[in-house]
């Protein structure tokens, strides 16, 4: 993401829903679909961790990380 870029748009599509046209499956992009998005922000998820132990060796294994994300906004399809 670029710095100052808040509005974008989504233009390779694999799937569009409408109740009038029905569902859009692309090979492999749909033809003509575009979704306009907005940028809110980035950051880090909660903590998860993960402990490994194999037993009767006294061998304990901890392991945590933190996935990254971008949060978006869907604003027009």
């Amino acid at each position: 993401m670029k710095e100052g870029q808040k509005d974008f748009t989504f233009e390779q599509v694999l799937l569009l829903s409408d109740v009038q046209k029905g569902l859009q499956i692309g090979t492999p992009l749909v033809e003509e679909g575009k979704v306009g998005a907005k940028f809110l922000g980035q950051g880090k998820a909660q903590k998860v961790t993960t402990l490994k132990s194999k037993p009767k060796k006294r061998s304990k294994v901890k392991k945590g990380h933190r996935q990254p994300f971008t949060e978006v906004e869907i604003v027009k399809i």
